[in-house]
């Protein structure tokens, strides 16, 4: 197989990645398409290698819950050519176990794909862990913020009131009359 072939974009893996149960996980449907067999060989090795499959690795869907994925993929109803089974779902581990068991050379490839695509939506949703905490904080800090503005816009506007009563100048206040400076002495006066 030519290696062009084997390559899938990250953006193409990241899209069939879903959370089912609070895990990120990826369809037998999906890895079948990506690894290139048919989801009835996936399904098969799987059921032949129940060991290597622990609950945390892969679960099968519950009935409800494979309603509402084929409701939001508009796939066909069972019985008309549609699935007959509850669809797997894989989580990281299982996904690489999965390529370990059908063990063709497209699945190992795709495979290391399919690691990078879980570990950079495991980054981005730490990153947004972080920018949810950080938004948190600046919300906590513009909230202590507006009410030191409002408090100091309360002062100023009490600063800024006419008072009722006259305020007594700040200050030496003398009550005497005023001194005699600058004038004159008579001329009538000799200098001796």
């Amino acid at each position: 197989m030519q290696r062009d072939e084997a390559v899938v974009p990250l953006a193409e893996i990241e899209r069939r990645i879903l959370t089912l149960r609070g895990q990120k996980v990826m369809l037998d449907r999906d890895l079948a398409d990506l690894y290139g067999v048919s989801t009835k060989r996936l399904n098969e090795q799987v059921r032949r290698n129940p060991g290597r499959f622990p609950p945390d690795f892969m679960f099968q869907l519950s009935a409800e819950e494979a309603s509402s994925l084929r409701s939001q993929f508009a796939t066909s109803k069972p019985g008309s050519g549609g699935r007959r089974y509850l669809p797997y779902a894989f989580t990281e581990h299982g996904a690489i176990m999965l390529a370990n068991v059908l063990n063709t050379s497209r699945a190992a490839e795709v495979s290391v794909y399919v690691v990078r695509a879980f570990v950079r939506l495991r980054q981005m949703a730490g990153m947004n862990a972080v920018m949810a905490e950080k938004l948190a904080e600046l919300e906590r800090r513009v909230t202590g913020h507006d009410e030191a503005i409002h408090s100091l816009v309360q002062t100023i506007r009490q600063l800024m009131a006419p008072s009722a009563k006259p305020r007594r100048s700040i200050g030496f206040r003398v009550e005497e009359g005023r001194p005699v400076y600058g004038r004159r002495r008579p001329s009538g006066r000799s200098r001796a």
